[in-house]
């Protein structure tokens, strides 16, 4: 007499259909990963400032939770201070600053009117743009864009921790607070580049005292506004790639939702081997 062969046989063909699942399952590319956003800026000459087309910059930022990169590449600025003792004192510069680079203090200003300063905003009438009176345009300081250590406004005006001369690249990852990174996330966020050029200044920003009060460390008078007036400008916007796709877009499956159909389709195979293969034993056994 043949025995019969007990049911249980189907369950190593089950696990190992439910195996292949778990397998494709770790396959498919995590939703967490649409939470890294990119933000992009062109930074422009600010009106009555900088002369159009003189200087130039690109400005890119990665959020990913609270920390941001920043790569951003500016050419065309000031490049170094003078070496004169008597134009640094008119300057409002001292000494020991002498033909070092010159310092370009920079920040993501928020809860403006998000653009960025038009010659309108001389309301004076100098013919240069102060901080102040660009601030209605690009909103108040959110976050300093400092070489090293704090990135709040405790180092806003700091000139030893901002980066230097006419062209640099600044790159840097930071903790980023929450006032800017909501800011930045609604559209509400302005990058500005402090630092007039001497060369191609308004006369004004030379003599006149910055309307912030800004005194350099032994200095005998104010810095004059060529130190801390918007030299370049440029509002922060989403990039088109700022998100990774999730399933199909409205236009079509992107590679992503490919890969995920393919590995769905993988799992759905995996459960009817097993399934198949559950019944088969079954069968057979039903039949000893």
């Amino acid at each position: 007499m043949l025995m019969r062969k007990s049911p249980l046989l189907a369950v190593p063909l089950a696990v190992a259909g439910i195996t292949a699942l778990a397998g494709l399952a770790l396959a498919l590319p995590a939703n967490a990963a649409a939470s890294t956003s990119t933000y992009q800026a062109t930074l422009d000459p600010v009106a009555l400032n900088t002369p159009s087309g003189a200087a130039s910059g690109t400005f890119t930022l990665t959020l990913n939770g609270d920390q941001a990169t920043v790569t951003e590449h500016v050419t065309g600025l000031a490049d170094t201070l003078p070496t004169d003792t008597a134009t640094l004192n008119s300057l409002g510069i001292p000494a020991a600053f002498a033909g070092k680079p010159f310092p370009h203090v920079q920040h993501i200003h928020i809860n403006g009117n998000d653009q960025c300063p038009t010659s309108s905003a001389d309301t004076n009438g100098d013919g240069v743009i102060s901080t102040v009176e660009g601030q209605p345009a690009y909103g108040m300081i959110g976050t300093t864009l400092s070489t090293s250590g704090a990135t709040d406004t405790s180092t806003a005006t700091d000139v030893t921790l901002a980066p230097g001369g006419g062209s640099f690249t600044y790159q840097r990852t930071f903790t980023i607070n929450q006032a800017t990174l909501t800011a930045i996330q609604d559209n509400k966020a302005v990058v500005v580049v402090h630092g007039l050029n001497p060369v191609n200044a308004p006369k004004a920003s030379l003599t006149t005292p910055n309307s912030l009060g800004v005194t350099l460390p032994g200095a005998s008078k104010p810095l004059a506004l060529i130190g801390t007036a918007p030299a370049l400008c440029g509002v922060l916007t989403a990039s088109q790639m700022s998100a990774v796709p999730v399933g199909s877009s409205p236009t079509g499956g992107g590679s992503t939702a490919g890969i995920q159909d393919e590995a769905l389709l993988g799992l759905g195979g995996g459960l009817l081997l097993a399934a198949g293969g559950a019944f088969a034993i079954r069968r057979r056994s039903s039949k000893g």
